[in-house]
């Protein structure tokens, strides 16, 4: 059975001490009880990962936004896969929308990225989807397909096993809109087919993909409804600890 997944990306969001209180928040509406099988993950900030490491269960995970793609050296204000799981983060998000559009990360660097976090154990959550542009035109799927044979390519299926997919239709990230749960279904299972094609059908079945793009506690149980949806990537709603518990509580 697939892992049912969500996971809160607070961006740039929260001081280290305003951050503290919202994962102890979190943190305690978890213990009074969670779906069966469902399983949450934090994506605070850098600054963030060490302190709150020490004030979570051990049944939150933790991620970071992002890692750079060399493991160390001479590049200032980059923070190394290394370096994050040192801090006591389990997983780590790559090619975030806003990293591809406001930083113009690239496939081949995402790529380098996701084989690093594999390398000091961390399990990428690896995102991909189409713009607004792309969704009218009508290439999304031709995006989406590009986005993950280039971005996960050369990775061993042993290796895959340790990846989280991550649809974001673009045009519904801080926006207010949202894909129609028919929109993420047919592409959480066009992705699902593509990874059966790419690495057979036990890693397809097995590969949790979760939706980013708008999701909030209105919202989610519709989405979550949909047979190839696993969870989500939360965005703005993930700063309050109800609404983001509402979400984890929705399957």
């Amino acid at each position: 059975m697939r892992r049912k997944i969500v996971a809160g990306n607070w961006k740039m969001n929260t001081t280290v001490q305003e951050g503290l209180e919202l994962a102890e928040a979190v943190a305690k509406n978890a213990e009074k009880g969670m779906p069966e099988g469902v399983s949450i993950i934090l994506a605070p900030p850098f600054t963030h990962i060490a302190g709150i490491k020490e004030v979570i269960p051990d049944f939150i995970g933790l991620a970071a936004q992002n890692c750079a793609t060399e493991e160390s050296g001479a590049f200032t204000g980059e923070v190394s896969a290394g370096m994050i799981a040192s801090a006591g983060a389990q997983y780590v998000i790559t090619g975030h929308s806003e990293r591809r559009s406001i930083y113009r990360e690239t496939d081949l660097e995402l790529n380098k990225k996701v084989k690093t976090a594999i390398k000091n154990k961390l399990s990428p959550v690896f995102c991909c989807g189409e713009n607004l542009d792309e969704r009218q035109k009508g290439i999304h799927s031709e995006v989406v397909r590009k986005q993950i044979e280039k971005g996960l390519a050369d990775i061993t299926k042993d290796d895959f096993q340790k990846i989280i997919i991550a649809y974001e239709p673009v045009w519904a990230i801080g926006t207010g809109k949202t894909a129609t749960p028919g929109q993420a279904q047919e592409m959480h299972h066009f992705i699902r087919n593509l990874l059966k094609e790419l690495y057979g059908e036990k890693i397809a079945d097995q590969t949790s993909i979760l939706y980013g793009g708008s999701c909030k506690p209105s919202n989610a149980a519709e989405i979550f409804e949909n047979i190839d949806v696993d969870g989500g990537l939360i965005g703005g709603a993930s700063l309050k600890a109800d609404d983001f518990m509402a979400i984890a509580r929705s399957f």
